[in-house]
């Protein structure tokens, strides 16, 4: 009898990603029994994270298989990635044929630029859900938002979550929780600072400043895509 065909995973490397977006999803998915996890760039060139990890590409986008899964992290440089057509096209024809269209943290609003998000609801970093809408998505305040065949994580540790999700949903629930076990993931963060309904609200202000200007950026480059997406 000849082995089940393995699911192809890819998930998308750019400059100044948020690396735990990445590497939270890919430590859950890699340990999947009958999974091919590649990491997909325009060249095979080492990619630095936002504080400055370095990670290789295993396959160029030329080259990828088919994708059972696509899946975009999220960070800093994803605004580039929203009037990048190389990026988009690609992300746009493998999702159009993938078994999951995916993201985690603010990997969301690529799959919005794609249009790959309109009529979904989903889920991002909470202090970029407000860009949701321009996409024609239906922003979703969880740790994971599954619509149909969209999966969508929260900010960065939610990646976790959604890569113990994904892999039930590639597998079965047995082998999610056993490559849980084996990770230890049973989180009890030292403070109640990791959301803003629970941080202290100085904590809050202090971190809205730090991205101000970032996220001001952000909006200006989710408009002009956003106004592109509806001209098509």
């Amino acid at each position: 009898m000849s082995e089940p065909a393995r699911h192809q995973i890819g998930l998308i490397l750019f400059p100044r990603l948020t690396q735990l977006d990445l590497t939270g999803p890919f430590e859950v998915l890699a340990r999947l029994p009958n999974a091919d996890v590649h990491l997909l760039w325009k060249d095979l060139d080492p990619i630095v994270s936002d504080v400055g990890l370095k990670i290789l590409p295993t396959i160029t986008f030329a080259d990828s298989p088919k994708l059972d899964v696509i899946c975009i992290p999220g960070g800093p440089g994803m605004n580039e990635l929203l009037e990048d057509e190389e990026v988009l096209s690609f992300v746009r024809a493998q999702g159009a044929n993938a078994r999951y269209v995916t993201s985690v943290c603010t990997g969301a609003l690529v799959l919005g630029a794609a249009g790959l998000l309109q009529g979904y609801k989903a889920a991002t970093h909470w202090a970029s859900m407000q860009f949701l809408e321009a996409f024609g998505a239906t922003p979703v305040n969880t740790r994971v938002c599954i619509d149909r065949n969209r999966i969508t994580g929260g900010g960065v540790t939610a990646g976790i979550d959604f890569g113990l999700l994904l892999a039930e949903a590639l597998s079965d629930r047995m082998t999610a929780e056993k490559i849980q076990l084996y990770m230890e993931y049973n989180p009890e963060p030292p403070f109640a600072a990791g959301s803003p309904e629970t941080a202290p609200p100085a904590v809050v202000s202090e971190f809205r400043s730090y991205v101000e200007g970032m996220l001001k950026r952000r909006g200006e480059a989710v408009g002009r895509a956003a106004q592109k997406l509806s001209g098509k």
